[in-house]
């Protein structure tokens, strides 16, 4: 019989990002992104995967039913005082389950290495901000500790979208209404909170993930009715951000939905998580602040990563902040090693890379 709080226990002690439970391995932890196994638990049986089913949903008829009929489901867990995002799908018909432990205490907006000008640009009245990164880079925190931020400085009212509710918020100086997402949440999708969210009169409309382009129809009405939507795409940078936001509609459209990015789009920030030199996690930001430069690029015929990600580099004096100044900066720093700064970018950069971090050492030493 597997003791599966012991092992919650296990992974909340070594502080643990993550739980796998996969038939046939040892139940494993991700730490500081490396994959650890339980040494003392046993490879899991598909009666031990049975047993951690039961345990998850609880008898919940819903979610087993969602579960039965998608063969897939997004659900939460509440144990010891910690929250767990679930995601329970299946392999060989038995099923699997990834476990995200939520810290119950979020770091502070500064501690997290996110450059300013996001925080500055909640202070905007309107418009479109989008925070974006592969998955595991981070984002759900940036986009709590952002709220936080805007709950404790600003008097707004503020309502979060998600797939499952993760942070839970308090209202302090803003109003915070929070809605789950999905079968038996609050709102059935993305979309049709994003939607009903005009009739609420919120300030801040929070979107846990544009994925499709109902949601993202939606995200762009909300912001040209007068709200300010703050939303997450799984892009890599802030050129690619541009691209997929424009990919989601037919081509027919695409010319009309980039003159509405373009007078929308607030700032995108891009990031990703390194393993630092002192074997903590370690922020890599990418930031474009669309202004007038880069909102003429938007709204040419053909897009061009490569104008954009120039556009980005000539702007830093409006908080722009290219990838390779940001790898450069950490890599000086001494919270990277060169091998890992050179990893991140593509072979024709490493000279402009070089270049920089000779730039930032003599400004440094100055």
């Amino acid at each position: 019989m597997i003791q599966i709080e012991r092992i919650l226990d296990q992974a909340i002690e070594k502080d643990a990002s993550d739980i796998h439970f996969i038939c046939g391995n040892k139940p494993m932890l991700r730490i500081i992104r490396e994959l650890r196994p339980v040494e003392e638990c046993e490879e899991l049986t598909p009666e031990d995967m049975n047993e951690i089913y039961d345990y998850l949903v609880r008898g919940n008829i819903e979610k087993d039913t969602v579960y039965k009929e998608t063969r897939k489901l997004d659900t939460s867990l509440e144990y010891a005082d910690k929250r767990f995002r679930v995601n329970i799908s299946s392999s060989e018909d038995v099923p699997l389950f990834t476990l995200r432990i939520i810290k119950s205490e979020l770091p502070k907006f500064e501690d997290l290495g996110v450059p300013d000008i996001v925080r500055r640009m909640t202070f905007q009245p309107q418009g479109l901000m989008l925070v974006t990164g592969k998955t595991n880079s981070g984002k759900t925190t940036t986009l709590s500790a952002l709220i936080n931020e805007i709950n404790e400085t600003q008097n707004k009212k503020i309502l979060t979208l998600e797939s499952p509710v993760e942070y839970k918020h308090h209202s302090k100086k803003s109003i915070i209404v929070q809605k789950e997402v999905g079968i038996g949440g609050d709102s059935l999708c993305y979309s049709d909170g994003v939607k009903n969210s005009l009739r609420e009169d919120c300030d801040i409309v929070v979107v846990g993930e544009i994925r499709d382009k109902e949601t993202m129809d939606a995200a762009i009405e909300t912001a040209e009715a007068g709200h300010l939507v703050i939303g997450t795409l799984h892009t890599k940078s802030c050129a690619e951000t541009i691209d997929r936001m424009i990919n989601f509609y037919d081509i027919s459209d695409q010319q009309t939905i980039k003159y509405l990015i373009a007078s929308l789009l607030k700032l995108v920030i891009s990031q990703r998580l390194l393993k630092g030199t002192d074997g903590k996690l370690v922020l890599v930001p990418e930031v474009m602040v669309v202004d007038n430069i880069v909102a003429g690029l938007i709204r040419k015929e053909k897009i061009s990563v490569s104008e954009i990600e120039d556009a980005i580099q000539s702007n830093l004096e409006k908080g722009s902040i290219g990838l390779i100044n940001s790898i450069a900066e950490l890599f000086v720093d001494d919270k990277i090693t060169l091998e890992q700064a050179k990893a991140q970018i593509e072979e024709k950069n490493i000279e402009t890379l070089n270049r920089t971090i000779m730039q930032l050492r003599i400004k440094k030493n100055k």
